[in-house]
């Protein structure tokens, strides 16, 4: 690629940024930058000095490293290793520990020497806190600083647990987690309240002193706080867009953490593109949104002023370009998201044929009511065949005080009923005994994470009795990848995959719907997409013929939203249906009040899903269009 070229598709990024079309590719590509490193090192007889970070975006990194140490030699003998962080207080038995982590993920797979691994200590008493933090400092200077310093990012821009308003001359200490970060963290453990208050961390100063930076991010939750970090002004309340001064920085991002940054959301500005009907529809609505027009009323001055002057060359008379625009939005509304017979060629979905058979996958038992308890409910009133498949169990988020109630109403139940059952009573003891007893941060046993199970199948059962689904159109998956007992889930594997085929398989669907939100702070969302993925990639290889006539609509989960150019279907709800879609979340008592998987959103489910409805509405009304009370969207997913 010539270099003006590149420097004009980049021409907003203070930092470089190297993007990947996935996060398996991105961690690849960030592993062998690391394995460059070691081998440079070694061949010199110096030590490699690493820092090294957690949580879910270092996961696959990781695991590459310890591939290329068992299948390609790599040695971690040179290297010396310091944690970015560490909560506290908590101790290294814990699992959500990052001690732990680091010896789950790492350290115990290669052959790196215990003496050289550093991790801030969560143990120790808050008086000797200063004094180790002092110690930590003195290590990484006598170790001669760090060679490559690797990060993650938070919502808020921190990088490390260095908070917004951190300073740039901060080294390594003892901080206070904003809640917002606690309640980002709260997948970890059992419930929010569980997630320590305090941490400790390298300071910004520290981070910004090593030789080499690499920042991974993964996902489109994290593509806003991406732009500011890269395209932003410097400022403390973005730690991370301090990286803006280091020398030698890198961005490792998947597509989706990218779609924020100038040359994706607005590619026009950075160079020539072509000009599809989908790149029209996104610069004519972000222009729309933006200027606070209906799309009808944008002029010719409102392209030139926009930067999209050449699509006026290239396609004439701004009002042409509108009323196309406006038609495509229009057309992809529709009440009869299964298709309506006897409907024009532009409805979303083909009348043809009805009644259909739909599958509805849902990661866990109350996405499916969450995402679009308003377009299920249609489907079904309007004589669709609905399956839904519930993919996992959904245990880990039921808190241990939900399953005593439980327990409290079954041995109510045992002492008024006849003939009680002396196995069943037996099982009752035994989780009570077990709940009793459990410390902080320690796993569910077996039976209790079955019990866990069973409440979040039931509130699902009763989900689907009161939209009206018949018994026989329930199915319950149970995938293996999610039952680890863990929050960490396996990789998915065969098993997972042949389940998900057999289903297919059994019921033939002219309709799947699926969540294509990947913001599920424990991503059992993008692992149960992948696992849809390769179960319809597999039957289409081997010649299913019902394929051919299934198309496959995503939706979002509890987390995001398809925004107004993405959105291939918008389903509308009046305000009855939204009271209806709100009762039937109620029906997931173990998910209310206290969520406790909620990533960094306080609200209740319901709440996020009837402000992001009606939030949708209301973008499409602010363009110009029909205003609804709610709005429901997928985008069409072509495999």
């Amino acid at each position: 690629m010539p270099i003006a070229e590149q420097n004009l598709i980049d021409a907003f990024e203070r930092i470089p940024v190297s993007i990947f079309p996935n996060p398996a590719e991105g961690s690849r590509a960030a592993a062998n930058i690391i394995a460059q490193t070691l081998r440079a090192r070694a061949a010199e007889n110096k030590p490699c000095v690493l820092g090294l970070a957690t949580g879910s975006t270092m996961i696959a990194l990781y695991a590459e490293l310890v591939r290329l140490h068992r299948e390609e030699g790599l040695s971690f003998a040179h290297a010396v290793t310091f944690n970015l962080d560490e909560y506290y207080p908590i101790d290294r038995n814990a699992f959500q520990s990052y001690w732990q982590f680091m010896h789950r993920h790492l350290f115990r797979h290669v052959d790196i020497n215990p003496a050289n691994i550093h991790i801030p200590d969560g143990r120790l008493p808050k008086s000797e806190l200063k004094a180790h933090c002092a110690a930590y400092e003195a290590a990484i200077v006598a170790a001669g600083g760090i060679d490559l310093q690797v990060l993650g990012i938070g919502h808020n821009g921190h990088i490390g647990f260095n908070e917004p308003g951190s300073s740039i001359h901060s080294r390594t200490r003892l901080i206070n987690l904003e809640q917002d970060t606690r309640i980002a963290n709260a997948f970890e453990f059992a419930n929010p309240g569980e997630v320590p208050r305090l941490a400790l961390t390298m300071g910004l100063s520290t981070i910004l002193s090593a030789r080499r930076i690499l920042l991974m991010a993964w996902s489109g939750g994290k593509a806003r706080i991406v732009r500011r970090a890269v395209e932003g002004a410097v400022s403390e309340s973005v730690p991370a867009s301090l990286l803006q001064q280091h020398p030698d920085c890198t961005f490792i991002l998947d597509d989706a953490a990218a779609t924020e940054l100038t040359r994706h959301r607005s590619p026009w500005l950075t160079g020539e593109v072509e000009w599809t009907p989908e790149m029209i529809r996104r610069a004519v609505v972000n222009m729309a949104l933006e200027r606070d027009k209906p799309i009808l009323s944008l002029t010719n001055n409102d392209y030139n002023e926009y930067g999209l002057s050449d699509l006026l060359a290239e396609q004439g008379d701004a009002y042409a370009i509108n009323l196309d625009v406006y038609y495509m939005l229009r057309d992809c509304i529709t009440g009869w998201p299964g298709g309506k017979p006897g409907s024009l060629p532009s409805h979303p979905e083909r009348p043809e044929p009805w009644p259909k058979r739909v599958v509805l996958f849902s990661p866990h038992p109350d996405d499916d009511i969450i995402s679009m308890g308003g377009t299920f409910r249609r489907l079904h009133e309007q004589g669709h065949e609905v399956h839904v498949a519930y993919q996992t169990s959904g245990n880990i988020a039921v808190t241990d005080e939900f399953v005593i109630r439980h327990l409290d109403f079954a041995e109510g139940f045992e002492s008024i009923a006849a003939g009680s059952n002396e196995r069943s009573a037996s099982a009752i003891r035994e989780v009570r005994e077990y709940l009793a007893q459990k410390a902080p941060h320690e796993l569910d046993s077996p039976l209790v994470r079955s019990l866990k199970g069973l409440i979040r199948r039931c509130e699902a059962r009763a989900t689907c009795r009161y939209v009206g689904l018949p018994e026989r159109q329930v199915h319950f998956m149970d995938l293996p990848f999610y039952e680890t007992g863990t929050i960490e889930k396996a990789p998915m594997g065969p098993a997972d995959i042949e389940l998900t085929k057999k289903l297919l398989e059994e019921v033939r669907p002219h309709q799947v719907f699926a969540a294509g939100d990947l913001a599920d702070p424990h991503g059992t969302h993008k692992v149960c997409l992948d696992i849809i993925f390769e179960a319809l990639r597999q039957l289409k290889e081997a010649g299913a013929d019902w394929i051919k006539d299934c198309r496959l609509w995503l939706y979002k989960g509890a987390w995001q939203e398809w925004s107004v150019e993405e959105t291939d279907m918008a389903v509308p709800m009046s305000p009855g249906q939204v009271l209806e879609k709100r009762h039937g979340i109620f029906m997931h008592q173990s998910q209310k009040d206290i969520v406790p998987f909620q990533g960094n959103d306080a609200r209740e489910f319901w709440q996020r899903a009837e402000e992001r409805n009606a939030a949708t509405a209301n973008l499409f009304a602010q363009l110009g269009l029909t205003r609804y009370a709610a709005l429901e969207s997928f985008r069409r997913w072509e495999f």
